[in-house]
């Protein structure tokens, strides 16, 4: 459940935006194009709890956990981390957040460098930040890390390509956390993985939270998974958050209709049941993100769309204790 102690976040994002450069258009190229990837997203994330971004692809999870860790480049808006604001943290800053603040991909084959062996891989964080002198001053910690996500001991002296995906992401998990961080933005973890390991790389993730007090953005599209892990889902749709609330009030009353279509396509294990559920879908195009729309960004996919929605941009407002939306209509 959702901790209930009042803590201040250990990460807290305001209006944040994220815009790329997309060219010129225009008979003399006078119009300069940008991609409107993420627009006016507000998070907190608390010690110890997993915030679950959810959303389906292109809708700006990905550029937002890289934001937050200022590996991409913030157009507005505002980032704390420890109460510190880090929006416009310089080079060295940011190395020094990197200690308290890792990533682990999404695809763990291009994760890791072929050609280096694992503990070099594992190790390289611990000699960057001055932890260790050398590889053999980190032979120890590194078997230590390499053994509590699970791998053999003999893993240190292979080549990634001896593993298998499950063994790769797991090596990736020990990378980040070598420089025993305090928040893990988990970028689409088990995506790639075969079903049958996604639930271990899980639990992994879960048994490494209670043990260290990490906080995770985990990132997926898997909403099964998702509630699994998760304390509080967010919902994203075309680069902003549409509706964010704790794990079970997202799944057992839904507001927004983005959220109740995405829920409506999650499978249950029981054919009776699946056969009797509605599911929704919803038809229109997804809004051009170099032209997106005036107004709500669901409006050309919505069936409850009104005028209002055309013209004015739904605010994320509470609509009962701990659950925010952004509809007009509901």
């Amino acid at each position: 459940m959702t901790p209930t102690e009042p803590t201040p976040p250990l990460v807290q994002v305001e209006d944040l935006s994220v815009y790329f450069d997309a060219g010129r258009a225009g008979f003399w190229g006078q119009e300069r194009l940008k991609v409107h990837a993420v627009e006016g997203v507000n998070l907190e994330i608390r010690a110890g709890e997993t915030l679950g971004l959810v959303g389906e692809s292109g809708s700006g999870k990905s550029t937002t956990g890289r934001a937050i860790l200022r590996r991409v480049p913030v157009s507005s808006g505002r980032i704390w981390f420890r109460g510190k604001e880090i929006t416009h943290a310089g080079r060295e800053e940011i190395r020094g957040l990197s200690r308290h603040m890792q990533l682990v991909f999404q695809d763990p084959y291009a994760s890791l460098n072929p050609r280096l062996k694992i503990i070099d891989i594992v190790a390289e964080p611990l000699i960057v930040h001055g932890l260790v002198k050398n590889l053999h001053e980190a032979a120890a910690p590194v078997a230590r890390l390499l053994a509590r996500v699970g791998l053999p001991a003999d893993a240190g002296a292979r080549y990634p390509h001896a593993f298998s995906g499950g063994q790769r992401q797991r090596i990736g998990i020990a990378r980040a956390l070598a420089l025993k961080p305090e928040f893990i933005v988990a970028d689409e973890p088990v995506s790639a993985l075969d079903v049958s390991i996604r639930a271990q790389v899980v639990n992994l993730l879960q048994d490494l939270q209670a043990e260290y007090d990490l906080a995770y953005l985990f990132i997926a599209h898997d909403l099964a998974v998702v509630r699994h892990i998760s304390h509080r889902i967010a919902i994203m749709y075309a680069g902003k958050i549409v509706e964010i609330a704790g794990r079970d009030q997202i799944y057992d009353a839904p507001v927004h209709p983005y959220t109740e279509a995405l829920l409506s396509a999650v499978p249950v294990p029981d054919p009776p049941v699946q056969r009797a559920r509605r599911r929704i879908a919803y038809s229109g195009e997804a809004p051009d993100p170099l032209h997106p729309p005036v107004g709500c960004r669901f409006q050309s996919r919505c069936p409850l769309v009104s005028q209002q929605c055309r013209e004015k941009t739904p605010p994320l407002a509470e609509r009962q204790s701990g659950q925010w939306a952004a509809c007009w209509n509901r």
